[in-house]
């Protein structure tokens, strides 16, 4: 692994960093069957001079190093200040029991920085840090990145969409994904906590998008956050198609057959990957208690599992019970 690097890292000046944001893409691979953890390494290999992170406990896990990629542009706003940046951005992928892809890019900006562009090599030395022009409006660009910035702004989310773009056009991939299913992303901020951890704002924009609004601990590191909001991403995804896969059905009025093959699929690939904090720091898991509480993630898992088995049960007591009366 790399080193852990600190989401409040000093930049020239000395100002600590006020603000980490990032965003995620959530998708099912596009391959008939799960890649083993060889494959997966294979995949996931984007470079040559760093292995990929493989782990089998508590589930099957594998995750590239982290590439960089060098920005200058303006930051968005929710006031519609302008402050130049320059830096890099700190990106990865990984892939969830063979089955489910993630690209993420990330970065951290302090409350100030030079007030003039510095030479390449004096930001390449500070991976994942975007540092501002002069003073930085932290609460203004933390609005401006939930929000959507204008074209040409910092966009983390180009960054994590290309890499994901060039991940699935990968030779191990059939491209034949066993049941539909659609990808999302979850933009994020984090700003230093006064006290414990919180999420401030979790929220549905749209219905691909989901913006989360965090306070930190100084002195978190940024990888860690990221890691938070990978795993909040996953288990919102497994979520959202669940209920899409639910919601397409008629439940009673449709075929048996139709209702089998269409929750199949759900059940020899989804179910067993709900494991909410298996890979989230000790210091950030309680942040996921207050989603538990509303809008209740794991009770809706539940309640949407007991359906799709109880109608795969129902129907195969109603093909028994048809069998049963042709026997003579």
């Amino acid at each position: 692994m790399a080193p852990r690097e600190s989401s409040h890292r000093a930049g020239e000046s000395g100002a600590p960093t006020v603000l980490a944001c990032g965003e995620v893409r959530t998708c099912l691979l596009p391959a008939r069957q799960a890649l083993d953890i060889r494959s997966a390494a294979q995949l996931l290999g984007l470079r040559a001079d760093e292995r990929v992170l493989l782990s089998e406990r508590p589930n099957l896990y594998a995750r590239s190093p982290d590439t960089l990629t060098g920005v200058d542009c303006p930051l968005p706003s929710g006031t519609g200040a302008r402050v130049r940046a320059i830096g890099t951005v700190a990106a990865r992928a990984a892939l969830t029991e063979g089955r489910l892809l993630q690209t993420s890019a990330r970065c951290t900006l302090p409350a100030a920085g030079p007030d003039q562009r510095r030479p390449w090599g004096h930001y390449l030395v500070r991976p994942g840090l975007v540092e501002p022009l002069g003073k930085l409006p932290h609460e203004a660009v933390a609005q401006g990145v939930l929000a959507g910035g204008r074209p040409g702004d910092l966009d983390v989310g180009l960054i994590a969409d290309g890499l994901l773009t060039r991940l699935l056009r990968h030779p191990l991939l059939d491209q034949r994904p066993p049941l539909r299913s659609r990808p999302t992303r979850l933009r994020w901020v984090a700003l230093p906590a006064e006290g414990a951890p919180r999420v401030e704002r979790f929220t549905l924009t749209e219905d691909e998008l989901r913006t989360v609004r965090l306070r930190v601990p100084e002195g978190t590191p940024a990888a860690d956050i990221a890691g938070l909001c990978d795993d909040l991403a996953l288990h919102d995804w497994l979520l959202t198609t669940l209920v899409r896969l639910l919601d397409g059905l008629r439940l009673g009025t449709e075929d048996a057959g139709a209702v089998v093959r269409t929750l199949r699929p759900a059940v020899d690939h989804l179910l067993h990957l709900w494991m909410p904090r298996a890979r989230v720091a000790t210091e950030l898991a309680a942040l996921w208690l207050p989603l538990e509480e509303n809008p209740g993630f794991t009770r809706q898992w539940g309640t949407l599992v007991q359906r799709i088995r109880d109608q795969l049960a129902l129907h195969a007591i109603t093909g028994l019970t048809r069998e049963a009366a042709t026997v003579p």
